[in-house]
């Protein structure tokens, strides 16, 4: 029997606590603290999120319960569920906000060669931007207006189509516009940003244009302008028009003074027609409509973590508390994300974090359970990885 660390222990193993502890110094989260520190507050949540507990209270029996295994797990102290509460309320979540950053920069790198889509370029660099909504009550979140006097939680993403790795987050109240986001993001030269009708501000749109960045956006109905252009397409493949135009409205033609591409194409599958707009003159016409096409992955990406992170409950009601539980469910998915490069697993992420989950008090090698092994000399050479301790 394996009397090493158990897989929770490996697990936490995983993150690099030199640059967690950079993020605390950074905003004094450990200021006035004795025992309880935000590295102790970070590896309970990271218990909670690991083990799909419902909330706070849970986290507190389950640990309780096993108190005697809480120094080899690598939880020390273990607190009441109302000092894990206040910790979430008062602690900068810009702490977990910074390590996440850290993290998805750390595993981006080992998704850069996964494609895109079997039909896309594999050299292009292809990003989605959209929102997903968390509902909540108005009257526990005062703070997080939502339409309709309901309350809401946004949480904004541009994610990265390769390997699914979310390159920015902002977590906001439901009434933040999703179009105000391209304020706050900088643009990568020569990437391509996919987004939805709800992105259509021209002024915005026109600062990507200035920056060498390339976007694909749904066209309004409305759309005011005039066709400069017109080239033949094959109507076979479900092209309509491929037109270069100028924007004629009032207000958009003084925000985009440029021309822009405007293609029409028909989905024979769901039998609806889409206008795109974008700023490439380059890509073939049918490959912009599946660049657009490509955009589902944030969709499914959404659904992932609705379904696997414990988000849609919340563990606190106020801003800071949210924004703490939200970036810490993010680290988790970008650990397990690392994990699976690094031990080169044929799992799913999804996969990967069930059988964790479900694994955190056995005392397996965590590749032995994530890896097909042929021998014990190669679980040996693969559990040296948690030693190098890159996150």
């Amino acid at each position: 029997m394996h009397r090493g660390k158990y897989v929770f222990a490996q697990f936490i193993s995983v993150f690099n606590r030199y640059e967690f502890n950079k993020c605390v110094k950074r905003y004094n989260g450990n200021k006035y603290v004795r025992c309880f520190s935000c590295w102790n507050q970070f590896v309970q949540m990271v218990f909670g999120q690991l083990t799909a507990r419902n909330g706070l209270r849970d986290i507190y029996t389950c640990l309780n319960a096993h108190s005697e295994k809480l120094y080899h797990l690598g939880i020390q102290p273990l607190v009441h569920f109302s000092t894990l509460s206040r910790a979430n309320e008062h602690r900068d979540w810009r702490i977990f906000s910074d390590y996440g950053h850290y993290l998805s920069q750390l595993v981006k790198p080992l998704y850069s060669n996964d494609p895109v889509d079997e039909t896309l370029n594999e050299e292009l660099k292809i990003f989605a931007l959209d929102s997903t909504t968390i509902s909540t009550s108005l009257t526990l979140c005062s703070w997080a207006y939502g339409k309709y006097s309901k309350g809401a939680i946004k949480a904004h993403t541009l994610l990265n189509l390769k390997g699914g790795i979310p390159e920015f987050i902002l977590i906001t109240d439901g009434k933040y516009h999703d179009v105000n986001v391209l304020d706050q993001i900088t643009f990568e030269s020569f990437a391509f940003y996919v987004m939805d009708k709800a992105y259509t501000d021209f002024k915005r749109l026109y600062r990507m244009e200035t920056n060498g960045a390339f976007f694909v956006v749904r066209a309004k109905t409305n759309l005011k302008f005039r066709v400069i252009k017109s080239h033949k397409v094959d109507k076979a493949g479900g092209l309509r028009c491929d037109q270069h135009i100028k924007l004629t409205g009032i207000r958009s033609k003084t925000y985009y003074p440029d021309k822009l591409r405007r293609i029409k194409y028909y989905d024979d599958q769901k039998k609806i027609t889409l206008v795109f707009l974008t700023n490439n003159f380059e890509v073939e016409p049918l490959e912009i409509a599946q660049i657009y096409r490509s955009r589902w992955q944030i969709e499914v990406f959404f659904k992932w973590i609705k379904q696997n992170l414990q988000i849609k409950t919340l563990w606190g009601y106020s801003q800071n508390a949210v924004k703490t539980h939200l970036w810490i469910a993010i680290c988790v998915y970008l650990a397990v994300a690392y994990l699976k490069k690094q031990l080169k697993s044929e799992l799913s992420i999804y996969q990967t974090m069930q059988i964790l989950g479900i694994s955190v008090l056995d005392k397996t090698p965590v590749n032995q359970i994530l890896t097909k092994c042929k021998n014990k000399n190669d679980v040996k050479e693969q559990y040296n990885l948690f030693n190098i301790n890159d996150l």
